[in-house]
């Protein structure tokens, strides 16, 4: 059974500033199922804020409150733990972690920095971690999808980073189970019970079925042939696109 649905947003929704086909009307479903739901994603250029115009934009009924990011996670995490982070970010994301005091950083927080992913940020970043900064991830995805096509994401700066200095990355965004289960709580469900739809077959499906969740692996977005192949956990299924998913979720709800 399921009873709450968590939604991926690039990839699934859309792709860069263009909606998939199908998603909106798939989502008006969903919505007029009764089920919960709310939207998870690692998306660190953009502020949570904008996520939720650019979404409504493009005919997507979401508020904003009903929007879990990575970089809303870290915040909290930073404030919790009272780290001062050296903050490796895209421009777009930095007005999340205003008022977070950042003098004499003594942790290293990335993001998909873009174009400030250059060898004067990561060296600072490696010197501190050396020095024993932790080092935080908003996620370590490899890649995604936008409208040129595939673009790195902050995976491979982290993982050349953990290389050089020797550490393990704490990842705050998907696939950490605590970033779902907060996700979940929201919902109101047991996380059995709730589905997670995405496109990235490793942080969004093999993580949430990791963190005791089900997972629906989407033929959209950054999916490649045979990363089905790549999916661990038995609580997962692949569908073409959205409109397949909700229809397998409200099958599955009884809906």
């Amino acid at each position: 059974m399921v009873d709450g649905v968590l939604l991926d947003l690039s990839g699934v929704l859309h792709v860069g500033t263009h909606a998939l086909p199908g998603a909106a009307v798939a989502l008006r479903r969903l919505r007029d199922s009764g089920l919960p739901l709310r939207f998870v994603t690692n998306t660190t250029r953009t502020s949570r804020r904008v996520i939720g115009e650019n979404l409504r934009r493009l005919g997507f009924a979401i508020d904003d409150n009903e929007i879990f990011t990575a970089p809303h996670a870290a915040r909290a995490y930073l404030e919790a733990h009272r780290w001062r982070p050296l903050l490796i970010v895209h421009p777009g994301v930095a007005q999340e972690f205003a008022g977070v005091a950042q003098e004499n950083p003594n942790a290293v927080l990335l993001g998909d920095a873009g174009e400030a992913f250059d060898y004067g940020h990561l060296n600072r970043a490696f010197r501190l971690l050396m020095a024993g900064a932790p080092l935080l991830a908003m996620g370590r995805n490899r890649y995604f999808m936008d409208d040129d096509g595939l673009n790195l994401d902050a995976g491979p700066f982290v993982a050349a980073l953990e290389e050089a200095a020797g550490v393990a990355a704490t990842v705050l965004g998907k696939p950490a189970a605590e970033f779902y289960h907060a996700a979940v709580a929201a919902l109101g469900c047991a996380p059995e019970r709730v589905v997670m739809v995405g496109d990235d077959v490793d942080a969004d499906v093999s993580g949430a079925a990791a963190a005791g969740l089900n997972g629906i692996l989407v033929r959209t977005g950054k999916y490649r042939n045979g990363d089905e192949r790549r999916l661990v956990g038995e609580r997962t299924t692949v569908c073409d696109d959205l409109t397949a998913a909700v229809e397998w979720i409200l099958s599955q709800a009884g809906r």
